[in-house]
């Protein structure tokens, strides 16, 4: 089913962008490569470092693998040494047999005796032919295996710095996520203090209101106070007239009389 929903709708797009000019795979891709961004931003950041962790991890078999190989080629590289170092100690020898028969030929002679054997001229020459022949082989052969040495050393320092640059990329991979986890770990901090500062505000309106409380009681007291001092000791009720004159008459005593008769003298005249 899922295969014909493909192939149908392959069908779809290529008949629309015949008849239509309309470029619906750049489209579709376009909406594919959207969709794994969108689905890459949309994963929590502890996963993504988990993730990346992983795959850090996951290098390991790749190294110890190649750790295998470079150990491998360490064993090859050091029996071609001793091959190469057997080669050259028979080429030294061969050479050393050749200038002595050729030494000996030099001297002219019908027989020749060696390791209590006699040989004729003849005999020698053909000897120290054979011997050049193969020691010519075989020194061509030493330097072809001295090359391969060669290669084979330089491929394995190339190996070898590769490996060393793989693990310091791979320590450099642990110190970034860590440094990653650290900055993760300030921004959830961050981001915890951030929303603390909501139970302040409503700290905020809280003392908000217990100041206004303050300030009502305070304004309250003030308030008795001013009563009591402007309101407390005044008598409301009006004084009579023929009360004012008691007080006066009490208050001057005996002189109040004449002073109000020589008052009324004054107002006869």
């Amino acid at each position: 089913m899922l295969k014909k929903m493909i192939l149908a709708g392959g069908a779809v797009a290529l008949l629309s962008t015949m008849t239509m000019g309309v470029p619906l795979f750049s489209y579709a891709r376009c909406g594919v490569d959207w969709l794994r961004s969108s689905t890459s931003d949309a994963m929590p950041l502890e996963w993504e470092l988990k993730r990346a962790r992983q795959m850090i991890a996951d290098l390991k078999p790749e190294i110890e693998h190649n750790a295998k190989r470079i150990a491998l080629e360490k064993v090859d590289v050091a029996r071609l040494e001793t091959q190469m170092s057997d080669t050259d100690q028979r080429l030294a020898k061969t050479q050393a047999d050749i200038e002595r028969l050729s030494e000996d030929l030099r001297k002219d002679s019908h027989l020749y005796t060696y390791g209590g054997r006699t040989y004729t001229s003849a005999q020698v020459k053909n000897d120290l032919s054979n011997r050049f022949s193969r020691f010519k082989t075989r020194k061509e052969t030493a330097e072809k295996l001295e090359k391969m040495l060669s290669a084979r050393k330089s491929s394995l320092q190339s190996a070898h710095e590769r490996m060393d640059a793989m693990l310091s990329a791979k320590r450099q991979l642990e110190v970034e996520v860590e440094n990653l986890q650290a900055r993760l770990a300030s921004l959830r901090v961050a981001e915890t203090s951030s929303e603390l500062a909501l139970d302040d505000s409503h700290l905020s309106k809280t003392r908000q209101l217990l100041d206004e409380i303050h300030a009502r009681i305070d304004v309250a007291e003030e308030t008795m106070k001013v009563d009591v001092e402007y309101f407390g000791e005044i008598d409301l009720d009006e004084p009579s007239e023929e009360n004012l004159l008691d007080e006066i008459t009490s208050y001057f005593g005996d002189e109040a009389p004449s002073t109000s008769k020589s008052l009324v003298s004054i107002q006869l005249d």
